[in-house]
């Protein structure tokens, strides 16, 4: 689909397409990308980097570094689209997406550093390991949350949206403890090209104590601040796609604001159980391509 040609400067990759079909059936399979990977974004509160990295270096063929730079980078406006609807419908908690943001943002370059410095298959091990545990511990939860429904008896720790005393936790010691939660994320989300909305939002879950509809847009607030020294990093080191993440990202953009929508037609355990399926395929498909 591509061929390669030399970089015009040291460190970047050009791409120049074969002829005008090839490059527009590129830039619309980006975009069709992109449209799920927001619909998914806006819905479960993920940057999209769980889809854009097994599809980037599977569908695509980008090398590992490339497929997670360019994951990184396009989460950007995937995320900002995201937020904007949820803050709108008042499914996001300003407070802790901030400050799990700030802290991802201070070791996002960590993680960075850590993925050039290693070698393509610890990398995407690495992504499919930490996927995997999201993966199950979102459906454990799901599990609990399904079982307690079917007595009929409301779990006492897994409150909802609908639940008359049910606030979100915005002290002092949220605040700090959503902190930490960003400190961690910022460095694997680096690591491995994710907006560690993987990672985020089960931690929430546990513990703060939210319900993942208010979570999935506080997640995203998260994504939107962490992602941004990390693409900075990767982008001058000259690991972006710019026509692969700019195709997709056109094409994320309007998919949050519609899955945004969706969320609120969805239950809260049916949620859960496809936030950790779809977390449990993307592991799948990274151990089979290193493995094939």
């Amino acid at each position: 689909m591509w061929t390669q040609v030399p970089p015009v400067r040291s460190g970047l990759t050009s791409r120049t397409p074969e002829s005008l079909e090839a490059f527009l059936g590129s830039a619309v399979a980006f975009l069709l990308v992109g449209l799920v990977v927001g619909v998914l974004s806006g819905m479960l509160g993920i940057g999209g980097g769980t889809i854009l990295v097994p599809v980037f270096k599977l569908g695509f063929g980008l090398p590992a570094l490339g497929a997670t730079a360019t994951s990184l980078f396009t989460i950007i406006p995937t995320s900002i689209s995201g937020v904007i609807s949820h803050i709108r419908k008042g499914t996001c908690v300003v407070r802790l997406g901030v400050a799990a943001g700030l802290g991802g943002a201070l070791t996002s370059p960590l993680g960075v550093w850590l993925s050039s410095q290693s070698p393509e298959w610890a990398t995407m091990v690495a992504c499919a390991v930490v996927i995997a545990y999201s993966a199950s511990t979102m459906l454990t939860k799901a599990v609990k949350l399904w079982r307690a429904q079917r007595v009929t008896v409301p779990s006492p720790d897994e409150p909802g949206l609908d639940t008359p005393s049910f606030e979100a936790p915005t002290g002092a010691r949220s605040v700090i403890t959503a902190g930490l939660i960003g400190l961690v994320a910022g460095v694997l989300s680096g690591y491995v090209g994710l907006g560690g909305g993987f990672l985020i939002i089960p931690l929430f879950m546990q513990l703060l104590n939210m319900p993942m509809k208010l979570t999935s847009g506080t997640s995203l607030m998260a994504v939107m601040m962490l992602a941004v020294p990390g693409t900075v990093t990767q982008a001058l080191l000259g690991n972006v796609d710019w026509v692969a993440g700019i195709c997709v990202a056109l094409g994320a953009v309007p998919g949050a604001v519609l899955g945004t929508k969706l969320l609120e037609r969805i239950s809260e355990v049916r949620l859960r159980f496809l936030f950790g399926g779809f977390l449990l395929v993307a592991a799948v498909m990274l151990v089979l391509d290193q493995v094939l």
